[in-house]
């Protein structure tokens, strides 16, 4: 009966020992692929690819125009590498309203405009929306180094930036912020006077005959353009605006006397940088001592000035940078 127990229990022990040798090399197979998937795991956490400014703008849908100038202008690496940046980022719909139509637009642009444009965008510092205080224009230096300047606002409306609304702030990045904006901030193409010769070589010398008054007037009129410090807004009338108002060409410009030019001019000048969200209905004097009566409604902007009665003047392009100010294109000439 011992024996018979013995060689039950042997048997046991033997199966028992089968079953588990069996088993062993699969229980170790699965513990190694799962020593395996957990230090796989761990080294793609550790390795994974930080967000940083350019990883965001080529995540970004509304961002193919932006992305598509950082890659032109050769940015993609200093928007990924650089630390503690802030970036205003205008989206495509922005780019669209600048002109910039799509891609192609975008590579047929010069390099080195599109690298200003950007560097235009960009603060050598990070700076959360929380970190704007309350005020009208605050100069910011960006990465542009010359003409480099920006202006900040933080009012009831919001932030904005040289009249560009903040329509999305504090987008994080590993190396930065990102701050989505509604307009592409265009560098000052010099002072109020180069900035309007510019615009009308831009627009078909839509503004000639304003260009015109301003050169023949010179004095105090050309002093104030282009080389007072200001700050001060221009309303500047367009060519039709002047063929309106009796000035039909150039011709009809020399013929009006000096006298009459100046005053006209001058009503058009408001001592103060201000962009279209530094706009409140009021009165204000012009540079020529008149008042100038502005309304922003949710149509827009109008001026009129004490001689159009009741003919306001719609602002019809806004917020375009000089360094001694900021212009606002408009359709009627304002008479003092």
């Amino acid at each position: 009966m011992y024996r018979r127990m013995s060689a039950i229990n042997s048997n046991k022990l033997l199966f028992t020992m089968k079953r588990n040798s069996l088993l062993r090399p699969a229980t170790l197979l699965l513990t190694a692929l799962s020593l395996v998937f957990v230090t796989t795991s761990c080294k793609k956490d550790d390795e994974a690819t930080p967000n940083t400014v350019t990883d965001v703008v080529i995540a970004g849908d509304q961002f193919t125009l932006l992305e598509a100038a950082v890659v032109r202008a050769g940015l993609a690496d200093a928007l990924k590498n650089t630390n503690n940046i802030t970036v205003f980022a205008p989206t495509d719909a922005a780019f669209r309203a600048a002109g910039f139509a799509d891609v192609a637009a975008i590579n047929a642009t010069p390099v080195a405009t599109l690298t200003s444009v950007l560097q235009y965008h960009v603060l050598a510092s990070r700076v959360a929306s929380s970190a704007i205080q309350t005020a009208d224009n605050a100069a910011q230096p960006t990465l542009l180094t010359t003409n480099g300047t920006i202006y900040i606002t933080r009012n009831a409306g919001g932030v904005s930036v040289n009249g560009a609304r903040v329509t999305q702030p504090d987008v994080a990045a590993s190396n930065g912020v990102i701050h989505v904006i509604d307009r592409v901030l265009l560098p000052p193409a010099g002072n109020l006077l180069q900035a309007i010769q510019a615009l009308s070589a831009a627009n078909n010398n839509n503004f000639s005959l304003l260009i015109a008054a301003a050169t023949r007037v010179g004095g105090a009129v050309i002093t104030t353009l282009s080389t007072a410090a200001g700050p001060f807004t221009l309303f500047a009338p367009t060519n039709a605006a002047f063929t309106a108002a009796g000035f039909a060409n150039e011709a009809a410009i020399n013929a009006a006397s000096v006298a009459t030019l100046q005053a006209v001019l001058l009503n058009h000048v408001v001592a103060a940088r201000a962009f279209s969200t530094n706009l409140a209905s009021g009165s204000v004097n012009s540079a020529g001592g008149g008042p100038l009566a502005v309304v922003v409604g949710a149509s827009g902007v109008t001026v009129t000035g004490r001689g159009n009665g009741t003919n306001a003047s719609n602002v019809t392009a806004a917020n375009v940078v000089a360094t001694n100010g900021v212009i606002h294109v408009i359709d009627r000439v304002l008479l003092p």
